[in-house]
């Protein structure tokens, strides 16, 4: 007897069934180690708190990062996940030739409601293995954002937790951001 067997996509396969239309355009899905995933509906305040994000990066980047919100990243053969938000390294075409890859991340944010948990296990340690240097997890349950630095084959070895004061990407110390403001 053969026992269930899950299909890994792969980026191309995937690609395909958005263009032919099998996979609909306004679908809220990514592919994240060759499963494609459902995600959840995004409320006010993950919405607001990308707003949030998206105007403060994009007022201190001064040609430095180029803010992505909700694109994909080429990571793997298998995966195309799809972070709430990317700070890039700023591309002649803005990427409309090519998804970035890993290395053109200098950081990406995931605002995690009911996917915390899919978030801190799955997305996160694939984030790492991709060689992303830093990752930001805002834990809206609990109110608080965690900073991820180091990146390894396992995962993140520095990990912060902050409720109140500044923080900023490791790369830019400059780009400081309100941790109170974000979280409430």
């Amino acid at each position: 007897m053969i026992g269930a067997q899950v299909h890994q996509f792969k980026v191309p396969e995937y690609t395909r069934m958005a263009e032919t239309g099998i996979l609909v355009p306004d679908a809220r899905i990514e592919l994240v180690e060759g499963r494609i995933w459902k995600k959840s509906p995004i409320g006010p305040f993950h919405s607001g708190v990308l707003n949030q994000l998206t105007r403060e990066f994009s007022n201190l980047a001064g040609g430095r990062w180029l803010v992505s919100c909700q694109s994909p990243v080429f990571l793997s053969e298998t995966s195309l996940p799809e972070p709430d938000l990317m700070l890039l390294r700023p591309s002649a075409d803005n990427y409309k030739s090519a998804h970035p890859k890993s290395e053109d991340v200098f950081l990406v944010i995931e605002v995690s409601d009911s996917s915390l948990l899919f978030d801190r296990e799955t997305k996160l340690p694939l984030y790492a293995r991709a060689g992303i240097e830093e990752a930001w997890i805002l834990n809206v349950p609990q109110k608080q954002l965690e900073v991820y630095r180091k990146p390894n084959a396992l995962g993140y070895e520095s990990k912060t937790v902050l409720t109140e004061g500044e923080v900023a990407p490791a790369q830019f110390p400059d780009a400081v951001v309100d941790v109170r403001e974000l979280v409430n």
